[in-house]
């Protein structure tokens, strides 16, 4: 599959796989200056790209585990998602869950995205539903 990418700052770095094998490829960050980013606090980190992906299919992103791991830095709405029909810039939405400020600078990988396929159903209003083992118990219902 090939996805169509549009720079919307020149400065901008296309998506990249770290090795042939990676199911995420690399999103970067597209600054004209440092960002630092105190314990707790959310931004929004421009990529200075837009793309096409195809209908049927969705661009998830994840925080890049390295970064997670090591210096708390993650995705503020945990996993982002880029529509089929959405052609605008990408942002990565990024919280500091670290103890220390982290700075941000151009070209750093701030996430990674999945192209991944989604079924486009359709939800119907019904009056009941069919009947299961596990019925409505949820958190925790199924113990530890």
């Amino acid at each position: 599959m090939n996805i169509r990418v549009k720079k919307v700052n020149e400065n901008a770095i296309l998506p990249n796989r770290a090795t042939v094998s990676s199911a995420g490829a690399d999103l970067y960050a597209c600054l004209s200056e440092d960002v630092i980013i105190e314990p707790s606090q959310r931004i929004l980190i421009p990529t200075g790209i837009a793309m096409a992906i195809p209908e049927g299919y969705g661009g998830f992103i994840f925080p890049r585990s390295g970064t997670a791991s090591k210096y708390g830095i993650s995705l503020s709405n945990c996993v982002g998602v880029v529509d089929s029909d959405y052609r605008g810039e990408v942002k990565i939405a990024v919280i500091n869950h670290g103890n220390e400020a982290y700075t941000i600078r151009n070209g750093d990988r701030v996430a990674q995205m999945v192209i991944m396929p989604v079924d486009l159903c359709c939800y119907t209003e019904c009056d009941s539903l069919d009947e299961t083992k596990r019925g409505a118990g949820g958190f925790g219902s199924t113990g530890k």
